[in-house]
């Protein structure tokens, strides 16, 4: 632990330039004592350091030298592709892992492109989750993570649509979408995947048996496959609805692609007050009736009927709980 740190403080220096001992401290989540102690350590093994006291003090390397200590180790080397996930990377449980990795690239490269990663590090950031929801907490998650790695079967309790059930699951990947992690399985002699919510995960044993991950299987081809029969599943019916110019602009701020797109190619032309007849695919009355509550005033439905008259007891409900009287 020592030793990587020590050479954290070589990289950070060449890195930077020059940094306090406050400022190396903060960096490695240690003691500025503890930093003293390490800069006394490099000294001994001939390390060309040298500190300067003073408001603009700080520690630097002599000009020109450079460490070639920046060989990654083979964990750095198998998250690499994490490395420009810092969020995600922390919930698997990599995240000290990837800050390694990234102060090893960002030591090893000239001055120039370094310049340019710390620029894009300013300004480009990937925050995964919805606005309106901060992502899946995933306590199982890191032990996922190590059994897709591991090959290794898992027992799970599941909370599924249909209550708690037991499972015992075979992982093949896992798949962070929307800010929700999901992982792709298999039950032992079934031979066809689905998909389970991470946070769903109630409890989770390994289980010593390792199992064979087809060699064909391919996680980004059959996750693509999977996101497009779960739309063809999702929209199994239509709802035909009459929209106000600000009911069309709502529902592209809140509807999804596919039911902004049937409302841009379906909509009929403009009435005198400016509203359009348009089909848009629904998924269930219950789901069509919460979503189009959204929409509040500004959508009348037409068909079918059981949503138009679910929509209209909501709305007496409504007008009767804020009754003045």
């Amino acid at each position: 632990m020592r030793a990587s740190r020590l050479l954290s403080v070589l990289l950070l220096l060449q890195s930077h330039g020059r940094l306090t001992a406050a400022q190396l401290a903060e960096r490695l989540a240690v003691s500025p004592r503890t930093i003293y102690r390490d800069v006394e350590s490099l000294h001994a093994a001939g390390i060309p350091l040298y500190g300067e006291a003073g408001h603009a003090g700080g520690y630097q390397l002599v000009d020109g030298w450079r460490t070639r200590l920046t060989g990654l180790t083979a964990e750095e080397a198998d998250r690499l592709f994490l490395a420009g996930l810092p969020g995600p990377a922390d919930e698997l449980g990599y995240g000290d892992v990837v800050a390694a990795l990234q102060l090893k690239l960002h030591a090893a490269l000239p001055a120039p492109l370094r310049d340019r990663a710390t620029r894009l590090q300013q300004r480009f950031h990937l925050d995964t989750p919805g606005w309106y929801a901060d992502g899946d907490a995933s306590p199982e998650l890191a032990r996922t993570a190590e059994a897709v790695w591991r090959q290794h079967r898992v027992e799970v309790r599941y909370r599924g649509w249909n209550g708690e059930v037991t499972r015992v699951l075979e992982p093949y990947g896992l798949v962070l979408k929307g800010g929700r992690w999901y992982v792709v399985a298999d039950q032992p002699g079934r031979g066809a995947p689905a998909t389970y919510r991470v946070n769903q995960i109630l409890a989770l044993t390994p289980l010593a048996q390792e199992f064979d991950r087809p060699a064909d299987f391919d996680l980004p081809s059959w996750w693509r496959a999977h996101v497009v029969q779960f739309r063809a599943r999702l929209h199994r019916d239509e709802a035909h609805v009459r929209l106000s110019p600000a009911g069309r602009e709502r529902l592209r701020e809140v509807g999804s692609d596919p039911v902004v797109t049937a409302m841009d190619s379906s909509a009929g032309p403009p009435d005198a007050r400016g509203w359009v007849t348009a089909v848009l695919p629904i998924e269930s009355l219950t789901h069509a009736h919460g979503d189009l509550l959204r929409l509040g005033a500004d959508v009348e439905v037409l068909t079918p009927v059981a949503l138009r008259e679910r929509l209209a007891a909501t709305a007496a409900g409504l007008a009767a709980l804020y009754s003045p009287t």
